[in-house]
């Protein structure tokens, strides 16, 4: 009986060499990326402009990354409504394993992927800190609702605190925890204006990411919390996230500072357009569903001067009251 001969390398195959963004032309990539943000997040879009190009273009690569993993593993287009949920655990092994082979170099045939690949040679992301960000699609996978503050706080970490974490990194900021932990706030003040703008958006879609105790303080339950009937309830729900929200900000502009310039004042600008959509929900109270809430062009604008200012001065004052949960408080979720 013959027996196997033992693979040997070919002398006329030669392996694949790993090359950051999978050989593709890094303008291109850049180019696609912009498309992506522009597309996804307008309000993002808008403060990344004000940074500088090297780091506006790793902020978009890093951006298309985020935004496709958040389509495969919803099955929407860029952001929109989600689609059949059938198949979610193909397509969260699908994410995990393009974005280890954009990691190794590899091209993987995606162009968000690819541009993974290109910002992680530049700026060191490693596989842990982008499985940080994969461990929030595998919770929605598993059909993650909270029971209480620290488990909706858990899974903000991972789908918007974790991908803060490497905006500090694609900014190369001082390498300095403190300076990461505030990073991680923003993301999470970011999560927590999300969450609270789209209550009835992700209830019509299964999904509840406010925590049972904070529903049951309410008089509300994961059944009727979305009913029309219940509104000003649900305000009220609401406006216990824009207050944590408030809590997160605050405590990141003690980070910003400590960024260049034209950082800070993207930073502080997305800070507080980001913190006036999650105020503008508090304001509108019961009706704050009725239409999508958004700031207008002018109003970003005005955001825009006044982070001028705060970035000249580096005011950040002490936060009146740290949030209760840290960065390192919400990290990991084991066995995701």
């Amino acid at each position: 009986m013959n027996q196997a001969r033992p693979l040997v390398p070919s002398r006329f195959v030669r392996p694949s060499i790993p090359r950051p963004g999978g050989g593709r032309d890094r303008a291109a990539l850049v180019n696609e990326s912009y498309e992506a943000i522009a597309e996804g997040s307008r309000s993002f879009a808008f403060a990344s402009k004000l940074f500088d190009k090297p780091t506006r273009e790793r902020v978009w690569m890093l951006y298309a990354w985020c935004r496709r993993c958040d389509d495969l593993a919803d099955a929407q287009d860029k952001g929109g409504e989600l689609g059949d949920q059938a198949g979610i655990e193909d397509r969260l092994q699908a994410i995990k394993v393009l974005t280890r082979r954009a990691l190794e170099g590899g091209a993987t045939a995606d162009v968000a992927f690819d541009a993974l690949g290109q910002v992680a040679g530049e700026a060191g992301i490693t596989l842990d800190m982008a499985n940080e960000v994969i461990a929030g699609f595998a919770m929605d996978a598993n059909g993650f609702s909270p029971h209480s503050e620290k488990e909706l706080m858990r899974y903000c970490y991972h789908v918007a605190g974790a991908v803060g974490v490497l905006m500090a990194r694609v900014m190369f900021a001082p390498n300095d925890s403190f300076i990461y932990d505030r990073a991680c706030d923003l993301g999470l003040a970011f999560q927590l204006a999300n969450v609270a703008r789209d209550v009835i958006e992700d209830a019509a879609a299964g999904r509840c990411y406010l925590p049972d105790d904070w529903l049951e303080d309410a008089g509300l339950t994961r059944e009727n919390y979305a009913d029309e009937d219940n509104r000003f309830a649900l305000a009220a729900v609401s406006a216990r996230l824009v207050d944590r929200m408030e809590m997160y900000e605050a405590a990141s502009r003690l980070g910003a500072k400590h960024l260049r310039f034209r950082q800070r004042w993207a930073v502080l600008s997305a800070a507080r357009i980001y913190g006036a959509i999650g105020r503008k929900v508090r304001n509108r109270g019961q009706l704050a569903w009725d239409t999508r809430t958004y700031v207008p062009w002018y109003e970003k604008l005005s955001h825009v001067v006044a982070a001028f200012g705060e970035a000249v001065t580096k005011h950040a004052p002490e936060p009146e009251q740290w949030p209760p949960y840290q960065r390192d408080d919400l990290r990991p979720v084991a066995g995701w």
